[in-house]
């Protein structure tokens, strides 16, 4: 099917829907990268005004990547449920864009029709609009999910707690991890990026991790983030594995350049379930990024945005604890600056929520992107105010061991401050129960050198002469 628009007598014609989503996709460096892009901005206008038209049931009959060849297309056709979508059946992309930002169309609304909606669907609707619009419809949305925290609430954001070093020091890391857990840090979970993936040395840190947990009683999840056949072996001999994690993306080709498929994470889900940790059956943590079936020259001729949110369809199909898109973490090629890395923050969250992810987001940048710490205080902040569950928090908003700028454990105390949110309810009782938190109020300044984590945390320390530890 050909779809066409005309703007000041020039008609502009795209041939396919895969098309049409390229040239209608805000501007992107992996677009353009990729050959992509809409080649003036009057042709994406043109695609956006053809696109707003396109009915919503059009896409369950013309796929952007042949199913034949992708796993992604055909999960994304068995999830559709028919009677979900039944409400908004009638509807074009411009027409749920419409109802998506009705006052009427509440939290109970949206989370009805959440498996009628295709991604596809959901990144057409996001390119007709403004971030305005992504942070309005992304505040309506909760998803809520339990570990030992309960994580995605109203009024509450939680932190990953990610000490990453960069040779896995033990003690290094532990250190990260007391700083992060005297600033609050820490209820979505403990998360640390191996420097190596060798399972002895994953290992290590996830009893690491688990031993502090259950000395101090933190209600907090630990996740070692290697490969997930190394953390599948690891579980299968009884490891102390809370979380699995991997990294996802929207085609089968992409994935198997992850060395992943679905069964595979169908086969890492039941070892992590049969350990028994996850008493509400919620144990999967996946991570995304635009731009990363670009890298392994595995988009079928697909915007990057949209196939992002074909990596959520993959992550729903396993009800994870967390999910998180790294946002700025791939570089400039793929998001070349601030108002980029800003626009592709603001989608994801907007498209995960509303396909029913618990969406966090790695407010994050490359030192080689043009962007900096402002332009993460702004799309920090308007995720807070979109509701976001989780953000990072890494010691100084620099991660040692990835070489890329995050958010500290400070920034999200600034937001706690200034949106009047709080922890995870079972962490910030912990918070408090520690003289850390007092009516969510920070103390642990006010403590000066008591308690059991200032005392931990000045054992780490190195002696100085004439000193103490």
């Amino acid at each position: 099917m050909v779809f066409r628009a005309t703007i000041r007598d020039v008609r502009y014609a795209f041939d396919d829907l895969r098309t049409l989503l390229c040239r209608a996709s805000p501007r992107r460096a992996a677009d353009e990268l990729a050959g992509l892009a809409a080649r003036s901005a009057t042709e994406r206008v043109a695609a956006q005004i053809a696109l707003a038209d396109v009915p919503l049931a059009h896409f369950l009959n013309e796929d952007v990547v042949a199913g034949e060849r992708d796993e992604v297309t055909r999960l994304i056709h068995s999830q559709h449920d028919a009677k979900a979508f039944a409400p908004i059946a009638h509807m074009t992309v411009g027409g749920l864009r419409e109802w998506l930002l009705r006052e009427e169309s509440g939290p109970t609304e949206l989370a009805a029709v959440r498996w009628g909606l295709t991604p596809e669907m959901v990144a057409a609707t996001s390119k007709l609009m403004r971030l305005q619009d992504l942070i309005a419809v992304a505040k309506k949305l909760r998803v809520t999910t339990r570990f030992r925290t309960t994580v995605g609430l109203e009024g509450r954001l939680a932190t990953r707690l990610q000490p990453n070093h960069p040779t896995d020091d033990a003690r290094a890391i532990l250190a990260s991890i007391l700083d992060g857990l005297l600033y609050g840090s820490g209820d979505a979970c403990i998360g640390i990026n191996p420097a190596t993936d060798q399972p002895d040395n994953v290992r290590t840190l996830l009893e690491l991790i688990d031993d502090l947990r259950q000395r101090y009683a933190i209600p907090t999840q630990s996740c070692v983030l290697a490969h997930v056949t190394t953390t599948l072996a690891l579980a299968e001999r009884g490891a102390p594995v809370d979380l699995m994690f991997q990294s996802i993306a929207g085609t089968e080709a992409a994935n198997r350049s992850f060395g992943i498929d679905l069964a595979l994470l169908a086969e890492a889900q039941a070892a992590t379930l049969s350990l028994g940790r996850a008493t509400h059956g919620q144990c999967m943590y996946f991570e995304t990024g635009q731009g990363s079936a670009l890298s392994a020259e595995a988009h079928h001729g697909v915007d990057a945005q949209t196939l992002e949110v074909r990596a959520y369809a993959v992550a729903r199909a396993f009800d994870p604890f967390l999910v998180n898109t790294v946002v700025g973490f791939i570089g400039p090629e793929y998001l070349f600056d601030g108002k980029q890395i800003m626009r592709a923050g603001l989608e994801d969250h907007f498209a995960g929520k509303l396909l029913g992810l618990p969406m966090g987001v790695d407010v994050c940048y490359t030192n080689h992107a043009e962007a900096d710490q402002d332009d993460m205080d702004v799309l920090m902040t308007a995720l807070g105010v979109a509701g976001v569950s989780y953000i990072m928090g890494i010691p100084g908003a620099d991660d040692v061991m990835l070489n890329y700028q995050s958010t500290s454990f400070h920034d999200a105390l600034y937001l706690r401050q200034v949106l009047g949110v709080r922890p995870a309810p079972e962490f910030e009782a912990w918070l408090e129960g520690m003289h850390i938190l007092r009516d969510g109020r920070q103390l642990h300044a006010d403590v000066g050198l008591r308690g059991p984590l200032i005392e931990e945390t000045r054992a780490l320390l190195p002696a100085r002469e004439g000193h103490g530890p």
